[in-house]
């Protein structure tokens, strides 16, 4: 409902028409004749009822992640946030010169600049041989709940303190057994093709350590990046010959065998009413807040079903101006707990389905914007430029059942998290501004 209205004068229109530039104003409002001759208000609009919720996808598709995601840390609100990551492989070649020994086996991740939370902290990546086949759904992909099975031992262990931003590269010794597997197949051609390869050798699963709680941590996928590279050496008059084969993500069968297994378990009890993807968490009945987790799908749901109460202001009129504005939790975010600088704008259907990302009419996507002008203030919030989608609503006499959507914009490759308020606090609320021109008042 239409709560309060703030009324200016046709002066400060006027002003206002001659600062709005063709790009933010998508309107269809000229100035013209009829106009100028009307009586003019400007109305600012900024009670409609705004319903804020959280929803919880079944699962999403993390089969094509841009990175390889592993880590653990235990958050206060989402629990114990943990990725694992499941890789099958193939070598770039299968010939090994006959006088060839064998030297030493090392896998390679190179970090590509991601990370969440606490990088001083010590992380542990454990490596362990699949040892079943990737088994994906009908669709032909992996979600972040898949899993294949694995052996119980080691292949391979290291602890390190994350340098994410760095150009460098994990080496991860692994154990001579595998080695000396691989050397021996390749050089006596007991191996020779791809499908050879991946019947006898299934991939790998690289999981943190149980009890880590440091960081979660991307690595690139690469193939000059992430590999398996396989060490030997023949005899020379004066000295050996070093040589190697790298054993590479395997990108040729389809799908490919790779997903990120991302999940947060014991998160606050809120959180744990969210049983299945139909479910709404209205932010009335979870403490006045509402929240967002990528990679394990919890997203917040917004609904404004009083658009078209606008039209009961009376006379013509025409939208300037459609803004949000909704502000993350004080305290709920830090330096380890980062906000990010956009988080993508989708529709859902009643039944909390995407059915689409949000764009405006020139084709641009529609991103919640962080504003951190006055952050010394703690004035700190996302907003969102609605003019488009609002003018679309009030053009039309159907009541839409879609409501918007707020992911961050790779959510099915990150752990980022956001606590972003309800409408209960009226220093903190979310709410919608629209600005609204209206002339030719009936009387």
């Amino acid at each position: 409902m239409i709560n309060k209205l703030w009324v200016f004068s046709t002066i400060i229109l006027l002003g206002l028409l001659g600062s709005c530039s063709d790009d933010t104003n998508d309107s269809d409002f000229l100035a013209g004749d009829l106009f100028t001759d009307s009586n003019i208000r400007v109305v600012l609009i900024d009670t409609l009822t705004v319903n804020i919720s959280t929803i919880k996808f079944d699962s999403i598709i993390t089969s094509a992640a841009e990175r390889i995601l592993i880590g653990q840390y235990t958050d206060p609100v989402f629990g114990k946030v943990r990725s694992a990551n499941y890789s099958g492989f193939l070598p770039n070649s299968y010939y090994i010169d006959t006088e060839a020994e064998y030297d030493s086996i090392v896998l390679f991740a190179k970090y590509d600049t991601y990370y969440y939370n606490d990088t001083t902290k010590t992380n542990t990546i454990k490596i362990k041989r699949l040892s079943d086949n990737f088994d994906p759904d009908e669709n032909n992909v992996f979600y972040n709940n898949s899993t294949v099975a694995y052996d119980d031992i080691d292949l391979g262990i290291i602890s390190y303190i994350p340098r994410p931003q760095s150009s460098d590269s994990l080496e991860i010794k692994l154990t001579d057994d595998l080695g000396l597997e691989f050397f021996n197949q390749f050089q006596n051609k007991i191996v020779t093709d791809n499908a050879e390869f991946t019947n006898e050798f299934k991939g790998l699963a690289l999981l943190p350590d149980t009890e880590d709680d440091g960081s979660v941590i991307g690595f690139s996928k690469s193939s000059s990046d992430f590999y398996m590279r396989l060490y030997y050496s023949t005899a020379g008059e004066i000295e050996r010959t070093q040589s190697y084969t790298d054993i590479i993500l395997n990108t040729s069968d389809s799908p490919n065998p790779f997903f990120n297994n991302i999940s947060a378990t014991d998160p606050i009890n809120y959180l744990q009413t969210l049983t299945n993807g139909e479910v709404s968490l209205s932010s009335d009945d979870s403490d006045d807040e509402s929240f967002i987790q990528s990679g394990t799908g919890i997203a917040t749901k917004i609904e404004l079903p009083y658009l078209k109460t606008v039209n009961n202001v009376g006379g013509q009129g025409t939208l300037l101006k459609a803004v949000l504005k909704i502000k993350p939790v004080a305290g709920s975010y830090s330096d380890y707990l980062m906000l990010r600088e956009y988080l993508s704008v989708y529709l859902v259907d009643k039944n909390n389905d995407i059915t689409s990302q949000l764009y405006n009419t020139d084709a641009s996507v529609v991103s919640a914007i962080l504003n951190t002008y006055n952050q010394e203030y703690n004035d700190v919030y996302f907003e969102i430029d609605l003019t488009a989608y609002i003018e679309g609503i009030l053009s039309t006499d159907l009541n839409s059942e879609e409501s918007l959507l707020l992911i961050p914009e790779n959510y099915t490759a990150t752990v980022d998290r956001f606590i972003l308020n309800g409408t209960l606090n009226s220093s903190t609320k979310t709410k919608l501004e629209l600005t609204y021109a209206v002339y030719d008042e009936e009387n």
